[in-house]
């Protein structure tokens, strides 16, 4: 007998568009008559959400892989342009369905089968790159204020801990704010930085982390679509609520313009000034970078962790949901809020080399489970499929086999400071390939898995044909008070 989580039974709570009202639906299925909003709202939420001092830092890295200019703004380009494409559409999905992308991820992991990416990947990217912003922002804020560091990570999170209790509308509104303001205020560190830019930097063999062109290419064209991948499982979070006939092309468009648009500029600045910009803390390079302006950039980059933030809190939040833990959308937002904030004071120090790491980690894991994702939407007819997703009966799926063979699989090519795998160490001038290669795995086993008996049926003793599709309509199982919130 199947087990349909109350989640799947959304009834209309009348939040529509208002922006000072308290988000009532968690990982909920959001009803037709709650949907609203337009397509260039992605544009605006993604374009905002990426205008953050990480970028710029990550366009320092081509440069010390020893690719020349041309070669840098190449990588930096084509590795923006695919991670935006894919979550254009990711975030399409999201409209059509109604639902956030880890609850999608069920469909093809099974219920439970998906609690390891959440937890072990999804949370890990929310808090982790918050905790990144987090650090950062507090440090641009001790140099505008007198005020001690701790201080400015409970400001800090105190003011994004508002924005995420509120949730989805206030999130839009913020980043549509947040992506004028922000531009303004990078444009004028642009021009500044751009008095000490170097526009003729040449390919340099004797580079700190040289490992060949073609190495070096494919790594940093990989650095800035693993960035992407981070915010994969999340694509579809903040387009769940535009109405479902809104055409996918305008919702791919927008998402990926808004992605690309932001990403590409700040790196493109990085990789302009990683010469002059020296090898002092980020913070310290900000400074030498922008001179007598440098108070204009610290104001910025405390600015630019709200709309970060907010999005990564915000899915943050939805992990926690997915996994079942018995709070409504609101307490979650605290919970991630707090576990931001005192991991915020824990882990201060070398805040670039954690960047690099949970750059790389959460790219390697994420990216199988993408795939997954992305396969099941279009080839196990999803959107007529909804209900199995809150099928609690469905425990473990062939997709959560294919998550893992696809993850170990990478594992002899990742290149990080916690483990290097030994295809990567004997040929580094391969650069950094675990993306593509644990995405391919994963895909052909799913490839090779999906029309079979569903796995929950062996692990139950049932062996059964593969699932018929359900009925989109939501079952009749009570409502769902907890995630309401």
């Amino acid at each position: 007998m199947a087990h349909i989580d109350s989640a799947a039974d959304a009834r209309d709570r009348g939040y529509r568009d208002a922006i000072a009202k308290v988000e009532p639906y968690g990982v909920d299925h959001i009803p037709d008559a709650e949907r609203h909003g337009r397509p260039s709202s992605q544009f605006f939420t993604w374009f905002g959400g990426n205008l953050t001092l990480p970028l710029l830092l990550l366009g320092f890295w081509p440069i010390y892989f020893g690719l020349s200019l041309p070669q840098a703004l190449l990588a930096i380009a084509v590795g923006t342009a695919a991670g935006a494409l894919l979550m254009g559409v990711l975030a399409a999905m999201g409209t059509r369905l109604g639902l956030p992308q880890q609850v999608q991820a069920r469909g093809a992991l099974g219920y439970y089968g998906n609690y390891p990416s959440v937890a072990i990947v999804n949370v890990f990217a929310a808090v982790g790159w918050a905790v990144v912003n987090t650090i950062i922002g507090a440090e641009a804020l001790k140099e505008l204020l007198p005020v001690p560091f701790w201080a400015g990570i409970v400001a800090i999170s105190v003011g994004q801990g508002l924005l995420v209790v509120f949730g989805y509308n206030m999130i839009h509104f913020v980043n549509r704010i947040g992506s004028a303001l922000l531009g303004v205020l990078f444009l004028a560190i642009t021009i500044v930085a751009l008095t000490k830019a170097h526009w003729t930097v040449h390919a340099d063999p004797h580079a700190s982390f040289y490992v060949g062109v073609a190495g070096g290419w494919i790594t940093s064209a990989g650095y800035f679509f693993s960035f992407l991948l981070a915010w994969a499982p999340f694509a579809s979070d903040y387009s769940r609520y535009l109405p479902a006939d809104t055409p996918g092309r305008r919702v791919r468009l927008n998402t990926a313009a808004g992605n690309f648009c932001a990403i590409f500029w700040l790196g493109a600045i990085g990789a302009l000034v990683a010469s002059a910009a020296g090898k002092a803390g980020v913070i310290e390079s900000v400074k030498h970078l922008t001179g007598g302006f440098a108070p204009l950039a610290m104001l910025t980059i405390v600015v630019s962790t709200f709309p970060v933030n907010g999005l990564n809190l915000y899915g943050g939040a939805i992990s926690l949901l997915t996994l079942r833990v018995p709070v409504s959308r609101k307490v979650a937002a605290i919970v991630a809020t707090i576990l931001t904030m005192v991991l915020s004071l824990w882990l201060s120090g070398d805040i670039y080399a954690r960047f690099h790491d949970f750059l790389v980690a959460s790219g390697y894991l994420i990216a199988p489970w993408v795939a997954i994702v992305f396969l099941d939407y279009f080839l196990a007819d999803r959107v007529n499929r909804i209900n199995e997703l809150y099928d609690r009966s469905r425990t473990v799926e062939w997709g959560f086999l294919a998550w893992l063979i696809g993850c170990a699989a990478s594992l002899p090519f990742w290149v990080s400071n916690v483990w290097t795998g030994p295809v990567a160490h004997a040929h580094a001038g391969l650069g950094d390939i675990s993306y593509y290669v644990g995405a391919a795995v994963a895909a052909v086993v799913y490839l090779l898995t999906y029309r079979l008996s569903p796995l929950s049926g062996y692990l139950h003793g049932r062996r059964s044909s593969a699932v018929q599709p359900a009925q989109t309509g939501v079952a009749d199982s009570g409502t769902s008070s907890v995630q309401a919130g």
